[in-house]
């Protein structure tokens, strides 16, 4: 019987090591040893006799039931980064775990926005939720220093042409005078902020509250807490 595998990629994303994007540039920048030779090709097959090092350190992936699918209220202040050392607050050290699993954000929120963010040391789950092709949606709240017209409202369903992007709201709901709902899909860099400045509006809050169907409950700012299979399910919506 042939001994189950999987490309090295999805290998080091079980594992916990990264998303499958990023996983692919460091097996491709070389970080990758594979029995001891540094291995390039993201679809190279792996099975459980193989040596896999990342950055000399040994890549053993993770069972399912011992991994992490956090959900954070990030305060105001936190970076969404694990890279940056210099970063005086990170959103993921926030986050203690006693097991050693190494978390990444689906996805950011800059260091001014608030509120729901997920980690994971899955990388599948992570890639789901990021990758522009799955299409799950995030649902905001922005408050602004003056309202929104409807022909502001118009300009954003439609798009914004912005430093080569085309920055798009799905939906934008009127909540109170100068507070909103917005729905993205794909969400670019500071597209909601970036979006109000070009309409000549300053963002004075920014806090995300939902990812797919999943909603931010049970959770105050700064703490976290793991999520239910069905809340895992929602996000993904």
């Amino acid at each position: 019987m042939e001994e189950e595998s999987l490309n090295l990629t999805k290998y080091l994303s079980s594992a916990g090591v990264a998303s499958r994007r990023h996983a692919a540039e460091l097996i491709k920048e070389g970080h990758v040893l594979v029995n001891g030779v540094v291995e390039t090709n993201p679809g190279t097959r792996i099975t459980s006799s193989d040596a896999v090092i990342c950055d000399g350190k040994k890549v053993i992936p993770r069972k399912a039931a011992q991994r992490h699918y956090i959900m954070l209220n990030k305060p105001r202040g936190y970076v969404c980064t694990n890279s940056d050392d210099h970063a005086a607050k990170k959103a993921v050290d926030l986050i203690q775990l006693t097991d050693g699993a190494r978390l990444f954000s689906a996805g950011r929120l800059d260091k001014n926005s608030e509120g729901l963010i997920l980690f994971s040391d899955d990388g599948d789950f992570v890639e789901k939720l990021t990758h522009p092709r799955h299409n799950v949606r995030k649902t905001y709240e922005v408050s602004t220093d003056q309202p929104l017209t409807e022909q502001d409202i118009s300009r954003m369903l439609k798009g914004i042409q912005n430093a080569g992007d085309t920055l798009r709201a799905l939906s934008v709901t009127p909540l109170s005078p100068s507070k909103y709902r917005l729905v993205l899909g794909e969400g670019k860099n500071r597209e909601i902020r970036r979006m109000m400045e070009a309409l000549g509006r300053t963002t004075k809050r920014l806090k995300r509250v939902a990812v797919g169907k999943l909603r931010l409950s049970g959770v105050d700012v700064g703490e976290w807490r793991e999520l239910t299979a069905a809340e895992k399910a929602l996000a993904l919506q």
